[in-house]
């Protein structure tokens, strides 16, 4: 509410108010003539005692009933005092934390970044720093320190506010927020009366305390309020922050360095301004040696000392799972909005699904594959741009259409008048910026136009790992650098899946009669149908344009990605049942009504996909990914426990059957996932590994989800536009550009014995199978031949 309205409310409540006060102040004035005595002629000590008890008694009644008023604010003069409730159960404003399954802080929600201690968590340097320079008698007074009282009266008049405030009152100051918002008034707006009123609130308010908590609850209270600057509220996150430690760890000059910047936080910072920030210092030292706490000889030599500083302002760039808790924040707020908490301020405990350790080693595998794919690319485009049509010719005025999208060109368009001439020289003109790369950030001078150029050259990904029994996810990497990056490949991006689709259409034609070893030939497949009322044909091809006019099993059709397998079982079960069994096994996204949708054309999402594949391995139940486990708040209070959603979706025959042709990839002759063999997964005891790869039209998509007995891991690779890609199969195919990631990240994970995910088999089923599903196929010795060196050819792209 600004002055003006104040104004005017103030006039409103005048005007209602005036015949009371005018009855209130006469009543007041016969009251005063009680004490009223005649004035004798000869005056003797006896009537002076009794004339000066009266009229103190009297001022001092006007007095008590002044703070009254000022406590109950009375018709609105005063401002609001903090109610009972809010003294006994003081709310600081604290910062949500996000934790991981295994109990790692990584993420925190806050206007203000502050993370509570106990007293017993502060270094006793910190506490007589702060004594010694705030409120040396802060052991001695009940609140308010009567000695400084003079100062204070001084500079109410003066309509300064300043003072010699005591740590409990500028603890009040800080928790009750008395000199804000509702906190001021009627009267909070006249220059002088509203600092005496404020005073007086603030008086109030830490006697009140005093009687409440502690010397150690107050001081503790307080040192969890202050704002240290730099977005650090509060002695944890400032210790953090300044000195990357903890509290009770900081040594003498630390805790003098942090004390002093209570002062002024901006002014003092030892990062802006070091000289200030040491002299700072050294006063409050100096301080510490005025009441004994340190010897001048302790003195003379801290004071020497440099900052030391080892300083990190916390960021949401900072810590492991950026995408993950990007997608976190919508449902977060709108849970907190329906169950009435709010997330920046309440202090709540967030505990993720997130594994810290798998999460690393997602990140780690991520960063060695893309930053290795990224030289590839670079080489396979060396002196020519990859933004390319379907002949492998640049696009035209591709740059320029994107800056078209920016703000930065609306806001040059309506500063030039919409004439372009000037809205490019603009963004061609070269600034200072710090760039990302695969060597670390560093500093440059580009224009906004070769920024775009820049950043367009740049290979993406989206990888999830989720537990397919439980539903949770152990690991979430939306893309390549969340600073410089932040869509998200997993949740936010949606493309063209190709053959990684293929198991949906096997599962839905497995519900539907058929069986992994029942068989079709290898021959050409022309599909007639109509879309939107026009007749179409769809006729695709194989990955290397060829039909071997043989028979072939399904699991092999699947194993070595034949799209003329794939269309034929597409037509004789129908699309629009592909669609159905898509749905049913978790694809949210709209997908197109055309028979091709049953190899990959329709956009979906890592997420989705990655769920679609869980169901098979979880009996052929379905459970919605789930990122939470349970929300606490900020007393331990368990608010809430997310429960996994469960329907089922396929038979547990059919999801057997399908971990049967899943292996496939792995087991048939020119299986697409064979390059699984290069990396450590089958060392020591039997392991069984499955997944199937995926490349859309002109290798703009490279895809693998994989599985083993524990977790199901998806991933998708590709340039941020569909027209950046790469050249050819030998490069651009998904066993080339996804799978490796899966490799490496598995290879981890076994190795790291605490997790707990050993090699081993798939697990079986619980009921008898009925259709045969023992059919590997075994080729003529003179014939290739599975081999941990076979080499894989590019046998899933789609033409669609």
């Amino acid at each position: 509410m600004d002055i003006e309205r104040y104004k005017e409310k103030a006039n409103q409540v005048i005007q209602v108010v005036r015949p009371m006060l005018k009855y209130a102040w006469t009543g007041f004035r016969r009251f005063l003539r009680f004490f009223r005595t005649p004035f004798p002629e000869h005056p003797t000590p006896v009537f002076w005692l009794k004339l000066v008890g009266k009229k103190m008694l009297a001022v001092l009644l006007v007095i008590l009933v002044y703070f009254f008023m000022v406590d109950i604010n009375f018709l609105w003069l005063f401002g609001k005092s903090p109610s009972l409730d809010q003294l006994e159960k003081p709310q600081l404003d604290m910062a949500s934390e996000l934790y991981t399954n295994d109990g790692f802080l990584i993420g925190k929600y806050y206007n203000e970044n502050r993370t509570p201690v106990e007293y017993t968590q502060i270094s006793p340097w910190l506490i007589k720093s702060l004594v010694a320079t705030e409120d040396v008698r802060y052991y001695a007074h009940s609140g308010i320190d009567f000695r400084s009282l003079p100062s204070v009266l001084v500079y109410a008049i003066r309509g300064t506010n300043r003072g010699a405030s005591t740590i409990t009152q500028q603890l009040a100051k800080n928790l009750y927020h008395t000199r804000e918002g509702g906190s001021k008034g009627l009267l909070g707006f006249i220059p002088g009366l509203n600092t005496a009123i404020e005073k007086s609130k603030e008086w109030m308010t830490a006697i009140k305390l005093e009687r409440r908590f502690t010397k150690e609850e107050i001081i503790t209270m307080y040192l969890n309020t202050v704002d240290f600057g730099a977005n650090a509220f509060g002695i944890h996150t400032a210790a953090k922050t300044y000195f990357n430690t903890s509290p009770d760890s900081l040594n003498i000059e630390q805790s003098a360095l942090l004390i002093g910047l209570l002062k002024a936080p901006t002014t003092y910072s030892p990062v802006k301004h070091p000289k200030k920030a040491k002299s700072r210092r050294n006063i409050v030292l100096s301080q510490l040696m005025k009441y004994d706490q340190i010897t001048k000889k302790d003195f003379d030599t801290l004071r020497k000392k440099p900052l030391s500083l080892a300083y990190h302002m916390e960021s949401s760039f900072d810590g492991p799972a950026t995408y993950f808790r990007g997608v976190l924040n919508n449902y977060l707020k709108d849970w907190c909005q329906k169950n009435g908490y709010d997330l920046y301020t309440d202090g709540l405990k967030i505990y993720t699904t997130i594994d810290s350790r798998m999460q690393d080693y997602a990140e780690e595998a991520i960063e060695e594959h893309m930053s290795d794919l990224q030289k590839h690319f670079f080489e396979q485009y060396k002196g020519q741009n990859p933004w390319v049509d379907a002949k492998g010719k640049e696009i035209p005025n591709f740059i320029d259409s994107i800056a078209r999208k920016l703000p930065a060109y609306d806001w040059l368009k309506k500063k030039y008048k919409g004439n372009e001439d000037s809205i490019f020289a603009a963004m061609n003109r070269p600034k200072d910026m710090t760039v990302f790369s695969w060597h670390g950030e560093h500093d440059t001078s580009l224009s906004t136009m070769d920024s775009l150029k820049y950043y367009k050259h740049f290979l993406h990904t989206g990888f999830m790992v989720e537990d397919p029994f439980s539903g949770q996810i152990k690991a979430w990497v939306g893309g390549i650098n969340y600073k410089y990056f932040q869509y998200d490949h997993v949740w936010q991006s949606k493309r063209q899946p190709g053959s990684t689709f293929k198991p949906i259409l096997y599962a839905a034609a497995f519900e539907n009669g058929w069986g992994p070893c029942d068989t079709l030939k290898d021959v050409p497949v022309t599909i007639r149908y109509t879309e939107k009322g026009e007749k179409k044909t769809w006729s695709p091809h194989n990955a290397d344009y060829n039909f071997s006019g043989s028979n072939m099993t399904l699991r092999r059709g699947m194993g070595k990605s034949v799209n003329s397998i794939a269309a034929q079982v597409i037509e004789k079960i129908g699309w629009t049942t592909v669609i159905d069994y898509a749905h049913r096994l978790g694809i949210k996204s709209k997908l197109d009504t055309v028979p091709s949708v049953g190899l990959g054309s329709s956009d979906v999402s890592v997420y989705e996909l990655t769920s679609a594949y869980c169901t098979f391995m979880n009996h052929g139940v379905y459970t919605e990914p789930s990122f939470i486990t349970k929300i606490v708040d900020r007393n331990g209070k368990v608010l809430h426990v997310f429960n996994p959603v469960t329907k089922r979706a396929i038979s547990e025959e059919t999801a057997y059957l399908m971990t049967y042709m899943l292996k496939g990839s792995m087991e048939e002759p020119g299986g697409t996932v064979q390059a699984l063999w290069a990396f450590d997964l089958f060392k020591g005891a039997g392991n069984e590994l499955g997944g199937k790869t995926g490349t859309s039209s002109n290798h703009s998509d490279g895809w693998f989800v994989g599985v083993s007995k524990d977790l199901v891991a998806g991933m998708w690779v590709g340039g941020e536009d569909r027209c950046i890609h790469f050249k050819n199969s030998a490069t651009g195919e998904g066993a080339k550009t996804a799978l490796p990631i899966y490799g490496r990240f598995m290879e981890k994970v076994y190795a790291d014995k605490s997790l707990g995910i050993t090699m081993g088999y798939f697990p079986k089923p619980s009921i008898p199978i009925t259709k045969p599903c023992n059919c590997r196929t075994i080729l003529p010795k003179d014939s290739t031949k599975i081999s941990p060196k076979d080499s894989i050819k590019g046998a899933d792209g789609v033409d669609f």
